[in-house]
């Protein structure tokens, strides 16, 4: 992994906690507007596009089982038009990824890992290789929670030509974070391989998010070699008792802290969120305390921060609490940072 990318944890916005699966490239558009207008001198540049952006018929975070996905001759998933009408004509993500760099800042996927399953029933081709996707396609090897993909066997001939022609079609389209999905949990070693390859191979620097969670603590050095940030939990949502257990989560993580490589604590499920995603259209159910501690810990845990509300409908308290310099600081250049002591509910951090 090129270490030149995520040197501080990352700070940006994600679809998922207020769309789902079900995100358009107005909403996309929006937020990254907003984002560029009122946070990015604060650090905030990363805009990322969650999970099957490439289904027409994606309504929420309930998906869709075996359902049709846009797909090109080489086996690669493709914006739903739909949805992202400036993918056009063959034009990808790259009219997107054009604009959001017009506003300076970056652009971001999310994908899983694997091969679509529909490729491997029409045994499509693989660029570059005489290789067809049902030649790579490890079919034991599933999502439990999705239907979209099956994995990549990594010994076969095909399988890193296949990722390395994914990850040039989203350097042709400008990605600087892809976020890869169902890879983390359970640990599928050979298949981060490839995809750090790939990336190296593409020319082009991206940040490597691995998700879900929790990603085993005893693959540490491998994930920290490999990957620029991975899941110390699953999904993260308004709950105190998802709060109060990443305490114990970050301090077993927080010798793998350090510059290209940041144990990720999730999105901040904060400002309207479940717009069409998990819990219903709502503003967070955290307290005003629950989310000081929040900010605070992901800052002292130096998490990687991406927001999870519509940022058009942030408040004042929610506008503050993302632009307090002071605890921005501390996510951008402390150092040493770790647990102090703990005392049953009685916890410090020091950095």
């Amino acid at each position: 992994m090129a270490k030149q990318v995520a040197q501080t944890p990352p700070l940006g916005w994600n679809s998922w906690d207020c769309y789902g699966a079900s995100v358009r490239e107005d909403e996309v558009r929006a937020n990254a507007a907003y984002m560029a207008a009122n946070l990015k001198e604060y650090g905030w540049e990363y805009v990322v596009v969650d999970i099957q952006w490439y289904e027409p018929n994606a309504k929420s975070d309930q998906y869709n089982a075996y359902a049709p996905l846009v797909m090109d001759e080489y086996s690669r998933l493709l914006p739903a038009e739909n949805r992202f009408p400036s993918a056009a004509g063959g034009k990808g993500f790259k009219p997107l990824g054009d604009y959001i760099h017009s506003l300076g800042l970056k652009f971001g996927i999310h994908i899983l890992r694997g091969i679509p399953r529909q490729a491997v029933s029409q045994k499509t081709a693989i660029l570059g290789g005489n290789y067809t996707a049902a030649d790579i396609a490890d079919t034991g090897s599933t999502c439990d929670w999705n239907t979209d993909m099956y994995g990549v066997d990594p010994t076969k001939p095909g399988a890193q030509e296949y990722y390395n022609s994914l990850f040039q079609l989203y350097a042709g389209w400008g990605v600087d974070y892809v976020k890869v999905d169902d890879i983390a949990r359970p640990y599928r070693r050979g298949e981060i391989e490839l995809i750090h390859n790939a990336i190296r191979n593409s020319g082009r620097e991206m940040v490597l998010s691995l998700s879900p969670g929790p990603t085993p603590l005893s693959e540490g050095e491998h994930v920290a070699k490999h990957a620029n940030l991975w899941r110390m939990t699953d999904d993260f949502w308004d709950r105190w008792d998802h709060l109060s257990a990443m305490f114990e989560r970050a301090d077993a993580w927080s010798g793998y802290i350090g510059p290209g490589h940041w144990p990720d604590a999730d999105m901040l499920p904060l400002g309207r969120i479940g717009i069409r995603s998990a819990g219903g259209d709502r503003y967070t159910r955290f307290t005003k305390d629950e989310q000081i501690t929040l900010m605070t810990l992901w800052a002292m845990i130096r998490s990687p921060l991406m927001f999870g509300g519509d940022l058009r409908y942030n408040d004042e308290w929610t506008t503050a609490l993302i632009t307090n310099e002071e605890v921005l600081e501390i996510t951008k250049s402390s150092r040493a940072n770790r647990q102090l002591y703990r005392d049953n509910d009685l916890i410090a951090w020091t950095a």
